[in-house]
């Protein structure tokens, strides 16, 4: 990896001249993208780009997509989700280890991971990304408001394996140079939709390839409601090329069941899980429950 591939790039932090905010974006993920901003700035002063493409170097990425599309042809790819806080809801869960929770949702059942690694306000970090990536072979999303290509390489030197785009958060520029950098970099995509205009719109400018995930996540960004039908809603319209996820609201049996019958390939549940004793037991049953489910649907 070139030492300056990425400089010119990651080091200004300037927005395109013609960025214009989503209609969409609310004024809560409005503050969430300015202290993200600001995050980054602060990394960029600790850690140069330089240094950290070499540590990006020594990380070679894990096959994330490969792996939900193999458990998916035979049975359920679940997300698994390692999150201590959220802004709706605050502090999940107050007995945090980040390897103990990778460990356990490996023996769970899980395909892949979702490591939060926002801190103001998931009281997430890159160093949990780290953990958890070492403590189970899992490939790991990094779960973060991407806002600049310095967090693209900072995701793979933090031994991440693929990264989320937000749509509502991004404009149609960034959601494209975002995800060729990713690309560049052997990291998959998990763009996240919210409606029916963001994923036309995703799709418009990343085409069926710029996506190697296309996420329905069924909570609203400007009430948190969680809305299981926004996915059933937008299913069929993501094309059969990428991964279809859904994200948010998954508790019980019923809802993995409903939500495979309908055509996802693939799972997001962190909440539900996170909120349980041991979440990798809560994860097998819900596994579990979904299959007896789907079983007996087909009598």
């Amino acid at each position: 990896m070139s030492q300056n591939r990425y400089a010119r790039s990651i080091g200004s932090g300037r927005r395109p001249s013609s960025y214009t905010r989503p209609r969409s974006m609310s004024t809560h993920l409005d503050k969430i993208l300015a202290t993200t901003r600001a995050t980054v700035a602060g990394g960029k002063e600790r850690v140069p780009a330089a240094q950290l493409e070499r540590l990006a170097a020594l990380h070679e990425p894990r096959g994330w997509v490969a792996a939900l599309r193999q458990r998916s042809a035979k049975g359920l790819a679940v997300i698994a989700e390692i999150k201590k806080a959220s802004p709706s809801k605050g502090l999940i869960r107050a007995d945090f280890d980040a390897e103990k929770l990778a460990k356990s949702y490996l023996a769970g059942g899980a395909t892949a991971l979702s490591v939060l690694t926002d801190e103001p306000f998931f009281q997430g970090s890159l160093r949990n990304l780290e953990l958890a990536s070492a403590a189970a072979p899992l490939p790991c999303l990094r779960k973060d408001f991407t806002v600049d290509e310095y967090q693209i390489v900072e995701a793979r030197a933090h031994h991440g394996d693929a990264i989320l785009l937000i749509a509502a958060a991004l404009t149609d520029s960034e959601l494209s140079r975002f995800s060729q950098v990713a690309h560049s970099l052997s990291l998959y995509v998990l763009v996240e939709v919210h409606t029916a205009e963001e994923l036309d719109r995703v799709l418009a400018t990343l085409g069926e390839t710029g996506a190697d995930a296309i996420g329905v996540n069924n909570r609203d960004l400007k009430t948190f409601e969680v809305h299981l039908e926004t996915s059933l809603e937008l299913v069929q319209r993501i094309p059969l090329t990428v991964v279809r996820v859904a994200e948010s609201g998954i508790a019980v049996p019923e809802d993995l069941a409903r939500l495979r019958k309908a055509g996802f390939d693939a799972f997001l549940i962190g909440e539900s899980l996170m909120r349980q004793p041991d979440p990798g037991a809560a994860l097998a049953a819900l596994l579990g429950g979904a299959v007896a489910i789907g079983a007996a649907t087909k009598l």
